[in-house]
C-alpha cells in the first residue's frame, strides 16, 4: 500500500470526495424488489447447467452456454444433439425464462412508476457534485432575496448551494439557474450534511421569519463546534427591525442586513449627492469592475506588524491604497496618515483592482518582507 500512496502523492492524485450522506441505504431499498428475480435467474442457470450435464452428458461450458441461450430464448438452436428428455427439459427452461422475464419487467415498471428510484439517483448525483465544492456558501430559503443574490454570485463565479423545503424546488432551480440545491428544512442536521457545510465558507439565511434565521444560525454554530472547525463560518442574515438585528448578532450572526435600512441610507445618499447615484453599480456591484474594495486582516505572524504604513508602502509595489484601518477594538480610522502603526489584530481597508488586492493578501501573510518591496 505504501508504494501506491507514494505514486499517488507524486502524481498529485486526489481521491474523489464523497458526500456525508450518499443515499446508499435509500437506493438499496428501491432496488430490493429485484433481489427475487436475480436469485431465480441464478437458480435456473444452475438447474439448467446441471440438467444438460446429467441428461445429455454435456461438458460444463456447453451446458452453461446451452442454458443461457435457452433461458434467454434467443433462438440459436441446439449446439449438439439433444435427447427427447433433453428437449422436454429445454421447453421447461424456455417457459421458466419467459415467466421470470415477465415478472422482472413488471417489477421494473412498478418501481419506475413510483418515481422514487429516479429521484434518488438524481439527488445522489447532486450530492456527489456538492461534495466537490470548496469555500462555497450555503444559502437557506428561496425567495426574492435569494434570486437576486444568486444572480450576483453566478456573475462573480462564487459557488453556492440553495437549501429550501419547497416540494417544487427542482423546478425553481431550473427557472432561476441554481446549479446545486438541497430539498430539506435548512436548520436540520441532514440539510447541513447534504449541503456539505464542513467545507463551506459560510451560511446565508434569508427567511422573512426571524425564527427560521435563528434556527439556521444556531444549527450552523453547533455544527461548527462539533467538527472543531478552525475558522468560524461567516454567517449573514437579514432582519426587518433594529431589535431583530441586535438579537441575531448576539445569537451568532456575523452580519445582519436590513433591506429597509439599506434602502433608506441609499435614498438619503442619492438625495444629498445625486451625481453619485451610480457609483456603487460602477465600482462595487458591476461584474469585472476595474476597482474593488476589501478589508483584510493582518495575521499575527505578518512582517507588517508594528510598522508604519509608509514603511509597508503597499501603494507603490502592489498598486492598492489604504483608505481605512480598523484596530483590534473595532475602532475605524478613515484615510489614515502614513505614520499610523499597524498593530496586532489590525485590519486594512484596501481599494484597487481585484488582482492587486489578492496580491496584497498574499504579501500580508508572509513572515518576512518580500524582496521586491524593499
Amino acid at each position: 500500500m505504501k508504494p501506491i500512496k507514494k505514486i499517488k502523492k507524486f502524481l498529485h492524485w486526489r481521491e474523489p470526495k464523497k458526500p456525508q450522506i450518499d443515499l446508499n441505504t435509500e437506493l438499496y431499498l428501491q432496488l430490493a424488489p429485484f433481489r427475487l428475480p436475480l436469485i431465480l435467474t441464478v437458480l435456473i442457470m444452475m438447474t439448467g447447467t446441471l440438467g444438460y450435464i446429467i441428461i445429455d452428458d454435456f461438458s460444463l461450458m456447453d451446458a452453461i452456454y446451452q442454458t443461457g441461450i435457452t433461458f434467454t430464448t434467443v433462438g440459436f438452436g441446439e449446439i449438439s444433439p439433444i435427447s427427447d428428455a433433453g428437449r422436454f427439459f429445454t421447453i421447461m427452461l424456455i417457459i421458466l425464462g419467459f415467466g421470470i422475464f415477465s415478472f422482472s419487467v413488471g417489477i421494473l415498471v412498478d418501481v419506475l412508476n413510483k418515481g422514487e428510484l429516479l429521484k434518488i439517483l438524481k439527488e445522489r448525483s447532486m450530492l456527489y457534485d456538492i461534495a466537490r465544492l470548496k469555500n462555497h456558501y450555503v444559502i437557506c430559503n428561496h425567495n426574492e432575496f435569494t434570486i437576486q443574490l444568486t444572480k450576483q454570485f453566478r456573475e462573480n463565479h462564487i459557488p453556492f448551494v440553495v437549501v429550501d423545503p419547497a416540494e417544487n424546488l427542482e423546478e425553481i432551480a431550473k427557472i432561476y439557474n441554481y446549479p446545486y440545491f438541497v430539498n430539506e428544512e435548512p436548520h436540520t442536521e441532514i440539510a447541513l450534511a447534504k449541503a456539505h457545510l464542513s467545507s463551506a465558507k459560510g451560511v446565508i439565511t434569508l427567511s422573512q421569519n426571524i425564527a427560521d434565521n435563528i434556527a439556521v444560525i444556531a444549527s450552523a454554530r453547533l455544527h461548527e463546534k462539533e467538527i472543531k472547525r478552525r475558522r468560524p463560518y461567516f454567517i449573514l442574515t437579514n432582519a426587518k427591525t433594529i431589535s431583530d438585528i441586535e438579537k441575531l448578532k448576539k445569537l451568532g450572526a456575523d452580519s445582519v442586513v436590513s433591506p429597509t435600512k439599506l434602502m433608506a441610507q441609499r435614498m438619503s445618499a442619492i438625495s444629498q449627492r445625486p451625481e453619485m447615484e451610480n457609483i456603487l453599480e460602477q465600482f462595487l456591484y458591476k461584474k469585472d469592475t476595474p476597482l474593488d474594495i476589501e478589508e483584510i486582516k493582518i495575521p499575527s505572524y505578518s512582517w507588517m506588524l508594528y510598522k508604519k504604513l509608509k514603511d509597508v508602502n503597499l501603494s507603490q509595489y502592489v498598486k492598492v491604497n489604504v483608505v481605512g484601518i480598523r484596530d483590534d477594538k473595532n475602532n475605524f480610522i478613515p484615510m489614515p496618515n502614513d505614520d499610523i502603526i499597524i498593530t496586532l489584530g489590525s485590519k486594512l481597508m484596501l481599494i484597487g483592482s481585484g488582482e492587486s488586492i489578492r496580491t496584497a493578501k498574499k504579501i500580508a501573510r508572509k513572515k518576512e518582507r518580500p524582496q521586491e518591496s524593499r
